[in-house]
């Protein structure tokens, strides 16, 4: 570890160790630095990474950060998210990705490239008399009206601009990983510079004014402001991280209530995030704890076994996983990438097995299985609708938010693997790699095909004998009292099992190797809300089934808004393989169908016998094709009637999907920004988990009918919303005035709209929907909006 990289961890453990008020345990981590990855997927899935990250060109994703400095760009910005009105987010992203690959590989390319990076941040922050740097389009202006107290935040908008809080913070947290993980002091300098700057903008707020501005999605400047904090020891940074923590999302938490369903989920993780980063450099027990419950009620309710969660990027109810199972938008890859970045945090402070069970799990089945094993394509939503596909990011072409947290993945595998205390070492996960254990110059390595194979082995080595604790886990799905752990092959008993550890404590000596072998076992894990769908698990695989390479619309994502979505057809979930059961032992008749590869069978169990003998193969080994996860299980006298009603269900809905042009989920940030949101006066908000919005004034929408198909405009109402009154206009042409009164009963209902001939022939193939309001009224609240053919 570089000099300044200890100078750094000494700060913080001495800023944590300053107060009684948590009990510390005294788990910590090697730097990325000190591990390299051996041949293993993950090793693969890193090099993959680099050559991702590296086809970008430097100077576009630096463009917007000149422009908005007043420099000439040395080369034009990208587009997609990139010239949206977000520009600049990746930029920060790839900072990190950077420092990741230097820390990681070791790598002169990638360090240069961020050096080079970093002078042309500088040269931007120079500009700025104030010591302001950022890509956000005209930031400068709006942070300074900000300033002045002139705030008109949304939940997706900041004074009029794209989710700017979100945007900085990328730039926040890339300065800080170029410090940490590749000892960058200017990226120090200009970090401390840009928090100073933004202490300006705050100081003056109130905490009203704080909390009006936090409505719009701020990402983690929480924690980033805390991390400041722990290297330069300025109070002022910890109390910017303090004001920069939403007390609308803190406050249920610590009161440990769950108000998560049909909230924006990435925009509430970083936050919790920080909270816990805050409880750690103020010593904080209630923030803490707030932040434990959050996970607990995300990971143990809402989560899929892949690790992911939310439909859509929204919480689903933690009693009703239906929108998981019929959606395509399903678990969203930044989501697990800010869930096992929490995990790692709460595993340091409390030591608890869950955390690296989920961090485990969520590494193997959706983080690695989110880039392509061979282009190095990143994926955006990972749907669990049975007989669905997932779409891939192309270098240069798309930029969401998960290719910025993508890029940050793959180069950070080694980061939980190992860990250590005063008494020894923790070996969490069986992943190859070599680890320098510098401050005991022990060299550990590992050699591990687990769970490909059932035995993983570690041969330490040292200048000299010493005595220590050597921790190897012992994982929830091997089957129990079937450890074998040898010692220089020598089967061993001398052991003892502690919190899920193997714990073997002797003196050590060079070149001893430690084996272990495990049993690994084959089961079944049912949703969460209890419905009868089951995934199937190998060790902590999850495995999945190939149900055909048809219609896969958009494998590659073009540049297009919403080309992250995969948009081809959707099969019925009553034609998907169903398993049929006669007793509650029918994960036992799943074989394993090759001693070669992990590749299961499913057999004399499958609805219709013409889809028998299916293959089961871990769900990261899966691509280019349509899936199944998650299936459902029921005994054979219950086929026929489940049969029929899925199957109605599955036609109505379907039926609505082939007829829709174009469609608005209202109150949500993707669907509004890439139909052109614009308001007066407007509100969002959630009912009985379902997402609306309303104004007082007025808010609108362009719809796209490239076929000039539109026949007429459905809109989806609360039936007990009244005493409002307002006017539909499409292209400025009055279509209906509504007047809600309550009548339309307690339960949301959707109203067809026909588009009369002499208004449709008007309309061009994108035009304007617009919700007005009456006079001391309101337009709204409208829960969805869908133009039909």
């Amino acid at each position: 570890m570089k000099l300044n990289h200890f100078i750094y961890f000494f700060l913080f453990l001495l800023l944590s160790s300053s107060c009684s008020q948590i009990e510390k345990s005294e788990i910590n981590y090697f730097a990325l630095s000190d591990i390299e990855l051996l041949e293993s997927p993950f090793n693969h899935s890193q090099q993959l990474n680099y050559d991702y990250v590296m086809a970008h060109d430097a100077d576009r994703l630096l463009a917007p950060f000149l422009i908005d400095a007043g420099l000439t760009p040395k080369a034009e910005r990208y587009g997609n998210w990139e010239s949206d009105g977000l520009d600049g987010h990746i930029g920060g992203h790839y900072l990190t990705a950077l420092s990741l690959i230097v820390a990681s590989m070791n790598d002169e390319a990638a360090e240069a490239r961020l050096n080079y990076m970093i002078d042309e941040l500088e040269r931007c922050q120079q500009a700025n008399e104030k010591g302001y740097v950022g890509g956000v389009p005209g930031g400068f202006v709006m942070w300074e009206d900000i300033a002045q107290g002139k705030i008109r935040a949304g939940g997706f908008s900041l004074n009029e601009k794209w989710v700017p809080l979100y945007n900085i913070h990328k730039l926040f947290a890339g300065l800080r990983d170029a410090w940490l993980y590749a000892n960058n002091e200017k990226a120090k300098d200009i970090l401390i510079k840009l928090t100073d700057y933004f202490y300006t903008i705050i100081e003056n707020l109130s905490d009203e004014q704080m909390e009006d501005m936090l409505r719009s999605e701020y990402g983690g400047l929480n924690e980033t402001f805390a991390d400041v904090y722990a290297i330069t020891n300025d109070a002022r940074h910890l109390e910017m991280a303090e004001k920069f923590s939403q007390k609308f999302i803190l406050n249920p938490l610590l009161a440990r209530e769950d108000k998560l369903n049909g909230m924006h989920a990435n925009t509430q993780i970083p936050k919790v995030i920080g909270f816990e980063r805050v409880a750690e450099v103020a010593n904080n027990e209630e923030w803490q704890k707030a932040s434990e419950f959050f996970w607990d009620i995300v990971v143990s309710e809402r989560s899929v076994t892949i690790g992911g969660n939310s439909v859509s990027e929204h919480f689903h109810p933690s009693s009703d996983f239906t929108a998981m199972l019929e959606s395509k938008e399903g678990p969203e890859t930044c989501n697990t990438y800010n869930m096992m970045r929490l995990s790692k945090m709460l595993f340091a402070q409390t030591g608890e097995m869950k955390y690296v069970d989920f961090y485990e799990r969520s590494m193997y089945n959706h983080i690695l299985s989110s880039q392509h094993p061979e282009h190095g394509g990143l994926v955006y939503f990972t749907s669990m609708r049975p007989q669905h596909y997932r779409v891939y990011s192309q270098p240069e072409v798309a930029f969401w938010c998960c290719v910025g947290s993508g890029i940050e993945n793959h180069s950070k595998y080694g980061e939980f693997i190992y860990a250590y205390d005063n008494s020894g070492l923790f070996v969490n996960l069986f992943v190859s790699s070599k680890l320098n254990w510098n401050d005991k110059n022990i060299t550990v390595t590992q050699e591990s095909e687990i769970p490909y194979n059932n035995s993983s082995s570690l041969t330490l080595n040292m200048d000299e004998s010493q005595k220590f604790e050597l921790r190897i886990r012992n994982p929830k799905w091997v089957e129990a009292r079937e450890t074998v752990v040898k010692i220089n092959d020598k089967v061993t008993k001398k052991y003892s099992i502690k919190d899920e550890f193997i714990v073997i404590n002797q003196k050590w000596n060079d070149g001893d190797v430690v084996e272990v072998e495990f049993s690994i076992k084959t089961y079944a894990e049912q949703l969460p809300d209890n419905s009868p769908y089951y995934s199937i698990m190998y060790g902590p695989l999850v495995l999945a089934a190939e149900t055909g390479r048809d219609d896969l619309d958009g494998l590659l994502a073009d540049g297009s808004r919403m080309g992250h979505v995969a948009h081809g057809k959707l099969y019925s979930r009553e034609t998907a393989p169903i398993i049929v059961i006669n007793d509650d032992n029918w994960i036992d008749n799943i074989s394993k169908a090759n001693s070669d590869k992990l590749e299961f069978t499913l057999s004399s169990l499958i609805y219709p016998e013409s889809k028998s003998d299916i293959t089961l193969i871990p769900f990261a080994s899966l691509h280019d094709a349509r899936y199944i996860v998650y299936w459902q299980v029921m005994k054979q006298e219950d086929l026929e009637a489940n049969l029929q009603k899925l199957q109605q269900e599955e036609e109505k809905k379907i039926e609505i999907e082939r007829k829709t042009i174009d469609k608005i989920a209202t109150g949500q940030q993707q669907p509004e920004t890439e139909h052109n949101f614009r308001s007066g006066m407007s509100e969002a908000g959630v009912h009985q988990d379902r997402h609306w919005r309303h104004a007082h004034d007025w808010f609108a929408y362009d719809l796209v009918d490239k076929k000039k198909e539109a026949r007429a405009v459905v809109i989806t109402y609360f039936g007990g919303d009244r005493n409002r009154s307002f006017d539909i206009l499409l292209d400025g042409s009055l279509l209906q005035t509504v007047e809600l009164d309550g009548s339309l009963g307690g339960d949301f209902i959707d109203v067809e709209y026909e588009i009369p001939a002499n208004l449709k022939s008007k309309l061009g193939t994108s035009f304007e929907i617009k919700f007005e309001a009456k006079e001391n009224s309101m337009a709204g609240g409208i829960y969805g909006i869908r133009l039909m053919r």
